[in-house]
Order: structure tokens, then sequence, then C-alpha cells
């Protein structure tokens, strides 16, 4: 018998490679859920153990033939023996038992009400309909996998496969590694760059450096100045873009820069081209949008959306601790196809700050609570 395993993003995708390859007479031996290291960091993915052997497939064929000649005459029988029976007492119903026979083989009727239930709970958790629809499509179609025990894990894995998620690692290297943060105002940049930089130095024994160039917000730099002052990291303050080559200069021997900017209106477009001209000039190697959790879908479609100009890598979103649901964090990713780097959940630095990880946030969106 020749098995081969498959791998995709969906049970039915994976399936479709094991027809597309081994036929359509192929059978599925077996099935699990692996985690698997690509481009963005561990995704959860659905592997398919499959085979086929021809020699076999002649003597399968000719025993389910066998067996369905000899069902058939048993099934013969027994509808024999009802009409008779019926005939003393009343004329056969041959629809009704049709029917009946129709609905012993029919998906239970509870399944298909927790497949209700949960579309109307992706809906209060503020889901969009087409990102509802693909959830209940993975679902629909792995229906006979289903029962009420299972049903909620198989949506959390349905949600999980859906989020990109990528991971923060620096090695070092002979010149230092610059990030900027962009964003809308009071969305928490500075804090978010506090507890990056704080786990830099101690945990990775990274030389850090940070730049501001928030010198538009009242004690912006104030803030920074006392916590680079307290964890003794440098910070230097760019007034103008021409200033960034002269700061970089000065940070040539540091692992990681971060790049505080100014938070922006996303309407405000002169600002945020304003803002590009400082990190074009920096040179930066990734960019991070950071964004609040709080906010409604449609707001973050548009804060994204007009942000591209900075080609940004991925999205950190925060005060997920103030959130009331988080449909919108599925929304924006799957609209967008960007990975989340991480979650804020408060303000104390470092610890309020949580790698992103796609089954802990599909737990996250599906309960509306934030859960281990």
């Amino acid at each position: 018998m020749k098995i081969k395993k498959f791998l995709a993003s969906t049970l039915k995708e994976a399936t479709e490679k094991m027809k597309e390859e081994l036929g359509k007479d192929s059978i599925i031996l077996s099935t699990r859920i692996v985690k698997t290291e690509t481009k963005l960091g561990l995704r959860k993915m659905f592997e398919v153990t499959a085979g086929l052997d021809n020699g076999a497939k002649e003597e399968i064929e000719k025993e389910v033939e066998e067996k369905k000649e000899l069902n058939f005459l048993d099934e013969l029988k027994k509808v024999s023996d009802i009409f008779e029976k019926e005939k003393e007492t009343k004329p056969l119903n041959v629809e009704k038992s049709v029917k009946k026979r129709k609905d012993e083989y029919a998906v239970p009727q509870d399944i298909k009400q927790d497949i209700k239930e949960i579309d109307e709970t992706l809906d209060h958790r503020e889901v969009d309909d087409l990102v509802r629809r693909r959830v209940l499509n993975n679902l629909n179609e792995n229906i006979s996998l289903l029962n009420n025990e299972n049903i909620d894990d198989y949506t959390i894995s349905a949600i999980s496969s859906m989020i990109p998620t990528a991971a923060f690692e620096i090695n070092r290297k002979k010149k230092p590694y610059k990030i900027a943060f962009v964003g809308p105002t009071g969305v928490g940049k500075t804090t978010c760059i506090a507890k990056l930089a704080t786990l830099s130095k101690i945990i990775h024994k990274l030389d850090v450096g940070i730049i501001s160039l928030d010198t538009y917000r009242l004690g912006a730099i104030d803030q920074l100045r006392v916590f680079s002052e307290v964890i003794k990291i440098d910070l230097l303050v760019a007034y103008q873009p021409s200033d960034m080559n002269d700061i970089l200069n000065q940070f040539r021997k540091k692992d990681i820069v971060f790049i505080d900017t100014a938070g922006r209106s996303q309407k405000r477009n002169d600002q945020l081209k304003s803002t590009k001209e400082f990190t074009d000039t920096a040179g930066v190697d990734e960019t991070y949008l950071v964004l609040p959790s709080t906010n409604t879908t449609k707001n973050l479609y548009d804060i994204a959306d007009r942000f591209s100009l900075f080609n940004y890598n991925a999205f950190i979103f925060t005060k997920i601790d103030e959130a009331v649901a988080f449909g919108n964090i599925l929304n924006l990713v799957t609209k967008f196809d960007k990975p989340i780097m991480y979650l804020t959940n408060g303000q104390v630095i470092p610890d309020d700050i949580i790698s992103a990880d796609a089954d802990f946030i599909a737990k996250m969106i599906f309960t509306g609570k934030i859960v281990s």
C-alpha cells in the first residue's frame, strides 16, 4: 500500500491534496492537528495520512459488492415481512418508511443546533459575517467528526488556523536592528517599547537604544527619559529627519534600536508622510502597527488601511484587558493578512505583554475572555 501524509491549513485542503496526488480511490487512514514552523512562526495545520493499494482495491470492491447484494436480500426480506404483517392490518406507508430510513443517516439535530449556537456566539463576539461563514464552513465540512464534547475545540482550531502570528527573534548582527512603532494617538506605543526594551536587555542580553520622535505630546519624552534612566538604556531624540543619521551613528554598536514615533490620526495624511520621512531616513528593518483592541472593526480597518504606507510587518494589539469582545482582531488579520506579534494587557513594565499565540487568541475570541 502506498502511504503518504498531506499537510494543509484546513482539513478540506489536505483532503483535496490527497485526492489530487493519489486519486479518488485513496483512503484516509488518520487525521490529526499539528503545529508547524513557518516564516510567520508556529501555525496550526491539519495532517492527513492517506493510503492507496491498487492490489487490494479489487478485493475491497468485490467485498463491498457482495455485502451490497447480501444487504439488499436482507432488506428485501425485511420489507416482505413488513408488507405481510401490515397487509393484515393497514396499507404499508412506503413514504413514511423511506423517510425514517433516511433520517437514520442524517446529522443529529443537536449538532446542527450546536453549530447554530456557535454562529450566534461568534456574532456576539463581533466576528464579521464573512469570517463567521468561513468558520462554519469548516465545521460543516467535518460535521461527521463532531459531537457535543469536541465541537468547541474544533471551532477554536478553525479560528486558530485563520490567525497568523510572528515571533520576536533578534540575533546580534554587525549593525543595529531598527524597529519602528507606528499607530494612532493613545494606543500605548511608548509603553510597548518600554516593555520590549526591558525584555531585550534583561532576557536577551542585548545592547538597546531608543529613539524618540514624539516631540509633540506633552511629557512624552520625559516619560521615556525617566524609564531609560531607571533601566539604563540610552535614549536620544530626533527633531528632524536629518537628525537620524547622526543618532544612528551614535548607536552604531547597539544590537537593537526601538523608534518611538508620534501618535498620528489616520485621517491626517500629511502627518503620516512626515513620520515616514523619519523612518525612511533611518532605514528601519521592521515596522509594527500598534492598535487598540477596544476599537470597532470599522475603525481598525480604516487605521490599518491608511497606515499601509509604512508597509508594516506585524500588528500589536493593546488594551485587551479593557476590551469586551475580540472578534475585531480576527476580522482585521483575515482581511489584511498580517501576523500578530504581541498583545498587551496592562501598564506594568515589562510584565503585561503576551507573545502572540494563535490558540490563545482563538480561545480569547471564542470565549470572550483572556484564558490560557
